[in-house]
């Protein structure tokens, strides 16, 4: 923050009280909306944990985030088994995460989440995401933003595509 790089927010991953990662806002150092800093850490937690990245061959998928595990007991997921990703990691913020960066941690299976900040608080320093929250929550028509289905054949085509796939990795 203090270099003019971003906002006030700040993140470490940790897994057996151990900092995996850790994440500073950088939207203003690199013009990237997304340099939010739970997924610069969520980034390096990943980078980290994959010592064959960018590319992890099928023979090194069991030594990283991508080691298939059963999904969890009572679990409604469809798939029987999905990348490990970041389980057994928790996170430590500044502030509450705002939509974007909780999906990244949902998708990330991070198993908790602790923050310093509140959204009320985070809001009143000129960071108000309680807005996105609620508009999530409301049918696309009614959005802030237009948001429809177009040409769901392109979709299909994709879709299939992945379904015939047999040796697609769910993650």
């Amino acid at each position: 923050m203090e270099n003019d790089w971003g906002g006030p927010f700040g993140a470490v991953i940790v897994r057996d009280g151990e900092i995996v990662a850790r994440g500073q806002n950088r939207v203003l150092l690199t013009g990237d909306v997304t340099a939010h800093a739970e997924i610069e850490a969520i980034r390096r937690a990943c980078g980290a944990s994959n010592p064959y990245a960018p590319s992890i061959s099928k023979a090194h998928r069991n030594e990283s985030t991508l080691t298939l595990v059963p999904k969890p007991e009572g679990s409604a997921d469809v798939v029987p088994e999905r990348a490990k990703m970041l389980m057994g990691t928790e996170i430590y913020i500044s502030g509450a995460p705002c939509p974007m960066c909780m999906s990244a941690i949902y998708w990330a299976r991070i198993d908790a989440v602790h923050f310093a900040s509140d959204l009320a608080a985070t809001s009143a320093i000129g960071f108000d995401d309680d807005f996105q929250y609620q508009d999530f929550t409301r049918p696309y028509e009614e959005r802030r933003m237009k948001i429809e289905q177009f040409r769901p054949d392109l979709g299909a085509q994709a879709y299939d595509a992945w379904m015939s796939k047999t040796d697609r990795h769910p993650y």
